[in-house]
C-alpha cells in the first residue's frame, strides 16, 4: 500500500502520511506522493480543500534520516524542495489534523497550512540545528512573525520540543480537540459550502503581502542546507544521532 495516500471525499481531498510502522517518517518517495497529491488537488476544480493528516499514532516523525542521508536534498529540483514549493503556492484551503509527534517539516509544513487542528498529546519540534543543519519551508521568517523572535530564537537553537497548548497560544494551532481529523473534516466541509472562487480569492489575498519574501527565505534556507548537509558538523550530528536509535 502507498505510503502517502489521497483520497476524495465529498469536496475534500484526503492526504494521508501512511507509514504507521515507522512513525510516518518521510522519504524521498513520500515527498513525491505528497507534491503530486497537492498539485492534482490544487488542478481539480472539485476539490474546494485539502486535509492532511496521519494513520496511527503519530503525524510524523519528520525525514526518514537513512533515506536522507542516501539522497541528500541539495538541488532545487529535489523532490523535498518541490514539495514545499507546493505547498507555498497552494492556492486552496489547506487544513491539518496532527496528532502524536510533529517533528522537523512535520511542524515546519504546518506554518502554510490555513488551519491547524491538534490532538492534546501533540509534540512539536524543530531539531534542525541539533542536526547541524538549518530550519526549512520559509520557517525562519514565518515563525518569529508568528511567535516573537526570542521564542523563536529559543525553539530553533535549542531544538526543544512544545506541546499542543504551547502551540495554541503561540498561534500555529488554531482548535485542540481528541478528534482532530474529525473537526478538519467538518471545517473542510464547511469551507466546501461556500462559493469557491470566493475562498480562493481571500486565501490569495491573506497571503499575498508575504509570499515573495517568503519564496526568497525559502531559496536562501534551500542553498545553506544544501551546504550545510555537505559539512563535517552535519556528518557528526547524524552519526551521532543513528548511533543513538540504533542503542
Amino acid at each position: 500500500m502507498s505510503e502517502i495516500t489521497s483520497t476524495r471525499i465529498g469536496q475534500t481531498q484526503v492526504i494521508r502520511f501512511n507509514r504507521p510502522e515507522k512513525m510516518n517518517a518521510i522519504t524521498r518517495d513520500m515527498y513525491a506522493g505528497l507534491t503530486s497529491a497537492l498539485n492534482d488537488a490544487a488542478g481539480d476544480f472539485g476539490v474546494r480543500a485539502v486535509v492532511i493528516t496521519s494513520e496511527g499514532d503519530h503525524f510524523t516523525a519528520g525525514n526518514d534520516i537513512k533515506d536522507f542521508m542516501a539522497n541528500p536534498p541539495t538541488e532545487e529540483s529535489s523532490d523535498v524542495a518541490r514539495f514545499l514549493a507546493s505547498l507555498l503556492e497552494f492556492p486552496k484551503p489547506l487544513i491539518a489534523a496532527v496528532k502524536g509527534n510533529a517533528v522537523g517539516v512535520g511542524t515546519t509544513m504546518l506554518l502554510h497550512c490555513d488551519i491547524v487542528i491538534a490532538s492534546p498529546n501533540t509534540s512539536f519540534s524543530m531539531p534542525f540545528t541539533s542536526l547541524g543543519l538549518v530550519p526549512e519551508a520559509g520557517s525562519t521568517k514565518l515563525f518569529p512573525e508568528l511567535v516573537g523572535y526570542q521564542r523563536a530564537a529559543r525553539i530553533f537553537m535549542t531544538g526543544d520540543p512544545f506541546t499542543a497548548d504551547e502551540a495554541k497560544e503561540m498561534g500555529l494551532v488554531e482548535t485542540i480537540t481528541s478528534d482532530p481529523e474529525k473537526v478538519a473534516m467538518e471545517i473542510a466541509e464547511q469551507i466546501g459550502q461556500q462559493p469557491p472562487q470566493a475562498i480562493i480569492n481571500t486565501k490569495a489575498l491573506m497571503k499575498a503581502g508575504k509570499h515573495d519574501a517568503v519564496a526568497a527565505v525559502m531559496k536562501a534556507e534551500f542553498q545553506i542546507f544544501a551546504l550545510a548537509l555537505q559539512s563535517e558538523e552535519a556528518a557528526d550530528a547524524f552519526m551521532k544521532f543513528m548511533s543513538k536509535k540504533s542503542k
